[in-house]
């Protein structure tokens, strides 16, 4: 294991793949520090042009990306209380009014910091854990597989923002979406409404661009007029002394392992990891009053916990092909464009390119370090960029990475579709995370569920022989029926306090 994580490093500080770590790193703070640009937006717009490229070198970037854009976010965050990505809402509380108060170096500085040691201990964990993982994952059959995707789907339903019911709908939309084309068991077409263009179903990169970029772009184009001032930087030094580290050591480390394994939990999301993080933070902090007004301690916990939900996201990624939040899913979908086959597999087939994927991880993370703190002064003029020249530019970036895929103007107007489609779920509060990894998990959920019960003799009732896959359902069970147990609780509670009150 530790010979071939030193032989990964090594090959990542090679010239090319070093570049690609480089490069994706700054690409990935820049549009994470732009307020409504978000890193799935950058990741999926880079696939097409990865089509030519080494499928190591196009992984090692999108990887890259994947960090940086996470830990760009703080940077509005602090400066604007504009959160340039999702998980970096709970860094606003603590990290604007302290910028406000004249203390914006240091409130970035600690933001940087914690970033760089959350995803250095999710990084520890994704080198102990993906392989044995991946090892104990090659022992399970059809049962397991699918009711391991169904586990994923209702958890993300679940926890995403909004009701359970719209995580539900959401989820359930991104299967129909990914049912018209060919039947995985007999080949026979179904629900292509008779267009020969969707006899190989809605193509990925297409519904990618659509949901997360031209969605993104709508949204963008009739606010365009939105602007913050943001509060400037001086002309302090960035660099925190060891004792204001080692007085946050404790909440450093507590966060970032919180946020490892929330992000192991497929579909959660940084956002929870932070947000769970920053209330474990403040339940353990001898001044819990100063969370919201600018405490050192909130912004800690913040930021080491959604940089570290990054590393453990990836876990269930390499090592059973489940994408543990939405950027996750497009990693996925890259995957399967570079004809690599994802699963407990992977490191049987392509070890050398998972450990140069979690070489590269680690490589970003200290990447990412290094660029924020000498070049945070800059990277934040960024913010206020007039989104009326990015537009444009991005909108033919999307059309033509979809036209390139099979040169049809079909994948345009699927694009095109799918965006209205998108910022029609982002008007109805409807989660876009669990309609993206419903869309991609619909076909192994189906194949998994063909497969068991054609090899069971008691048909779908031969799940109840598979005590792994039992478990599986049975936290899924748990999971959609927890929220309403607790909201009959509530309310059984309240009437027993109006009856004593009366």
């Amino acid at each position: 294991m530790i010979g071939d994580l030193l032989g990964a490093l090594g090959y990542i500080f090679t010239p090319m793949p070093f570049f690609w770590v480089l490069l994706g790193t700054a690409l990935g703070i820049f549009v994470g520090a732009i307020p409504g640009l978000t890193g799935g937006m950058l990741i999926a717009l880079s696939i097409p042009l990865t089509f030519f490229m080494d499928s190591t070198h196009a992984l090692v970037l999108m990887v890259a990306m994947y960090v940086g854009s996470v830990s760009g976010g703080l940077i509005s965050a602090t400066l604007l209380r504009m959160p340039g990505t999702p998980s970096s809402v709970m860094t606003t509380f603590d990290g604007h009014p302290m910028a406000r108060r004249g203390e914006a170096e240091k409130a970035l500085a600690l933001s940087i910091g914690a970033s760089l040691a959350g995803g250095l201990v999710a990084g520890v964990f994704l080198v102990l854990l993906s392989q044995p993982l991946s090892r104990w994952a090659t022992t399970f059959g059809p049962w397991e597989y699918f009711a391991m995707v169904l586990m994923a789907l209702v958890l993300i339903a679940a926890i995403s923002q909004g009701s359970l019911v719209k995580g539900l709908l959401a989820g359930a939309l991104g299967i129909a979406v990914a049912l018209p084309g060919l039947t995985p068991s007999d080949g026979q077409l179904r629900l292509t409404l008779g267009w020969n263009e969707l006899d190989g179903g809605f193509s990925l990169l297409p519904v990618l661009l659509g949901v997360f970029v031209m969605a993104q772009i709508i949204e963008d184009a009739l606010e365009i007029e939105r602007r913050a001032e943001p509060i400037r930087i001086g002309g302090q030094r960035m660099m925190l002394s060891l004792a204001t580290w080692s007085r946050h050591g404790v909440n450093l480390l507590r966060s970032s392992i919180i946020g490892t394994w929330i992000g192991i939990l497929p579909g959660v999301g940084a956002s929870i990891s932070s947000m769970v993080a920053y209330a474990t933070a403040r339940s353990f902090s001898k001044t819990p009053e100063k969370f919201g007004t600018g405490s050192e301690e909130g912004i800690v916990a913040s930021e080491a916990a959604n940089n570290a939900n990054v590393g453990g996201a990836l876990i269930p990624l390499i090592t059973m092909g489940i994408p543990g939040s939405p950027i996750d899913a497009i990693l996925l979908g890259a995957l399967i464009l570079h004809n690599i086959q994802p699963g407990p597999l992977l490191f049987v087939t392509n070890g050398p390119f998972v450990w140069a994927l979690i070489a590269a991880y680690l490589v970003a993370n200290m990447v990412m370090f290094v660029l924020m703190t000498f070049s945070v002064r800059w990277i934040a003029r960024l913010m206020v960029v007039n989104r009326a020249l990015l537009l444009p530019a991005i909108f033919v970036f999307c059309v033509v990475g979809a036209y390139a895929l099979h040169n049809r103007m079909f994948d345009v107007w699927v694009v095109i579709g799918f965006g209205i489609f998108g910022y029609g779920l982002r008007l109805c509060k409807v989660p876009i995370g669990p309609f993206v990894i419903g869309f991609v998990l619909a076909k192994i959920l189906e194949e998994e569920l063909r497969s068991g019960m054609q090899l069971s003799a008691a048909g779908f009732w031969g799940i109840l022989d598979r005590p792994i896959a039992l478990s599986f359902v049975g936290i899924s069970a748990l999971t959609l029926i927890w929220p309403f147990a607790q909201a009959w609780l509530s309310q059984r509670r309240r009437r027993a306090q109006t009856e004593v009150a009366e």
